[in-house]
């Protein structure tokens, strides 16, 4: 054992490969496996890291699961109000996994400013309201504040803001119709204490977020109904398991509906990157593995000499074929350094600086989110190393058809 790794090391290290007829073929080699790891970790990274950031955008402004009258269900407005009165509110402890309860309701207006007008969705929400999933998304102003008396408070998106010429601290009147469509509409002041951006093409063109005491008045609902209950989950991967049993545990006369099924056009679209990123796994890892059973080949056939002498001193097959793929496995490690250290900090020049930008009428983020999970780093080092070894194995065994005498007359 200790020769052949001698004449591993010999062999990897002879010349540095400066006037070896292999040279190009194994930076070329090299290059491949390098430049293979870097799409793979920037794929998965990305992928991962967009249908994170895209479903907790859903989950921030809609709940994991959201429980209703299913007269509420074709539609964004509240219809038919729910009472507060049930037994997994405020706490829904009978189902485990549930980390959060909270009440909304919903009615459509529209502003009118001087200027401008543009149809809207007031969303209300109350004492309950869990503000840290959507503080992130507030680029001005604070959040409102509905702990006390009823006031005029509201977060407007920073899409419609520019539609009508609105900034933090303007008031604007919104006009609600009655279901009485021949009276006259009722009309609500509110001041814009804080303007938000979720990304979310449907959603910032059309909501605002407000005290649910207004909707309760306008639709003339007592103070324990509220239009619906939006339910947060402590893992995003059971909320099938999760929605299932909140469904079973809920009044025959309500319905749920997981954010899944909700926004199934988003989700639909975001495991067409599952899809993609085993493609680019597939190919990367194909191209590299392509490239190294040609460096190998090309190695061995340089080197026939050097197999006939080691078979002539009495050398079994397997040992000279490990002599090479001890070479073989050297190459691969230093591709993988150097697709490690440059994928890695790629990842992190994106996640800190953010250089790549996207178009959230698209993607629904504004720049290119990163995962940066080092066990998946980890896998794909593992997946690279055991594909390639076990397909440089098909190359080697041309080292057993090699004669000798053959070979050391070999030139």
């Amino acid at each position: 054992m200790n020769i052949e790794y001698f004449l591993a090391k010999r062999l990897i290290t002879a010349k540095d490969y400066k006037s070896s007829i292999s040279a190009p073929i194994i930076k070329i080699a090299i290059s491949a496996i390098a430049i293979g790891m870097i799409m793979m970790i920037v794929s998965v990274a990305t992928g991962i890291g967009l249908q994170q950031k895209i479903r907790d955008k859903v989950s921030a402004f809609n709940g994991h699961i959201i429980i209703s009258n299913y007269d509420n269900n074709q539609s964004e407005v509240t219809l038919v109000p729910v009472s507060k009165n049930q037994d997994f509110y405020p706490k829904f402890n009978s189902v485990p996994g549930v980390s959060h309860i909270q009440a909304v309701a919903s009615k459509a207006g529209i502003i009118r400013t001087e200027t401008a007008f543009e149809g809207i969705i007031l969303k209300g929400v109350g004492t309950d309201y869990q503000w840290d999933n959507i503080k992130e998304y507030v680029v001005s102003g604070n959040l409102p504040n509905f702990s006390k008396a009823l006031n005029q408070e509201v977060l407007i998106s920073q899409l419609l803001a520019n539609r009508l010429n609105l900034k933090v601290g303007d008031a604007f009147n919104t006009f609600f119709i009655k279901d009485d469509h021949n009276k006259l509409p009722n009309i609500r002041r509110f001041k814009i204490v804080g303007i938000f951006s979720s990304g979310f093409q449907d959603f910032d063109a059309t909501y605002i977020i407000g005290d649910i005491r207004h909707i309760q008045r306008l639709n003339k609902w007592e103070t324990d109904q509220v239009g619906a209950f939006e339910v947060f989950a402590n893992d995003f991967s059971n909320i099938k398991s999760i929605g299932e049993q909140v469904y079973q545990q809920t009044s025959s006369t309500l319905d749920t509906k997981t954010i899944i099924e909700k926004y199934s056009y988003i989700f639909e679209w975001l495991k067409l990157f599952d899809l993609n990123i085993i493609v680019i796994l597939v190919v990367m890892i194909l191209v590299a593995t392509i490239n190294m059973v040609v460096a190998l080949l090309v190695l061995i056939l340089e080197r026939t000499q050097m197999i006939g002498i080691l078979k002539a001193i009495g050398a079994n097959n397997w040992s000279v074929r490990k002599i090479f793929l001890y070479n073989a496995f050297y190459l691969v490690i230093r591709g993988l350094f150097w697709g490690n250290l440059i994928g890695i900090t790629m990842l992190l020049i994106q996640k800190y600086f953010g250089i790549i930008q996207l178009n959230p009428e698209n993607y629904y983020v504004n720049q290119a989110p990163v995962d940066i999970n080092l066990l998946y780093i980890v896998l794909l080092n593992l997946l690279t190393i055991t594909v390639c070894f076990l397909v440089l194995l098909i190359p080697s065994y041309i080292i057993t058809k090699i004669s000798p005498v053959k070979a050391i007359r070999f030139d």
